[in-house]
């Protein structure tokens, strides 16, 4: 069977988008989910819906490029609309601090220096859930495999990673968590 529907077969143990995600997410990241999810049903999509009438009322659909295109963009909207729908009633929203304050959890900011490297740099990361991972803010996924390294260590407490590049070694610096009034 060929077509536009056939894809690349992939090994389900080894696709990285079956793996599972945690259901975990700040109040933060469900709140900017959540007005996503609003834009894009409430605003988006019947503007889309609006120009793909338009197109089509000019005649012949199957050399009309602006219906072909507002329709594709239709489908992609739809699409995330009923994955965000899906996700949001799935989620886990974590908003209360941890009785041990002194130990890594979810939503946490960490500071680690690297003992591996002779310039002691450091590395400030905060733990989240994936729905919200952050490159530029160093904001990564609870299930990275640094998060899992990380989860129930303490202050002044050496983590071992495997990367890509070999085992590396971080201690753990500070440990900060944010509140309704600011850091703690």
């Amino acid at each position: 069977m060929k077509g536009r529907n056939m894809t690349r077969w992939r090994d389900p143990a080894k696709d990285p988008r079956q793996e599972h995600k945690t259901d975990l997410i700040t109040p933060e990241g469900f709140q900017r989910m959540r007005s996503l999810y609003e834009h894009l049903r409430y605003e988006r999509r019947p503007l889309i819906s609006q120009k793909v009438a338009e197109a089509a009322a000019q005649g012949d659909r199957s050399e009309n490029a602006d219906y072909t295109y507002n329709k594709r963009e239709l489908n992609r909207t739809l699409s995330r609309i009923r994955y965000l729908g899906k996700r949001l009633d799935a989620l886990k929203v974590v908003d209360r601090l941890p009785a041990q304050r002194d130990r890594v959890f979810f939503s946490a900011w960490v500071t680690l220096e690297d003992l591996d490297s002779d310039t002691g740099e450091e590395l400030n990361i905060r733990i989240v859930g994936p729905d919200e991972t952050d490159n530029k803010r160093r904001w990564i996924s609870i299930d990275a495999p640094l998060s899992r390294a990380l989860l129930g260590k303490t202050l002044d407490e050496e983590v071992n990673v495997q990367t890509p590049e070999g085992p590396r070694t971080w201690l753990i610096t500070e440990i900060r968590y944010a509140t309704q009034e600011g850091t703690v």
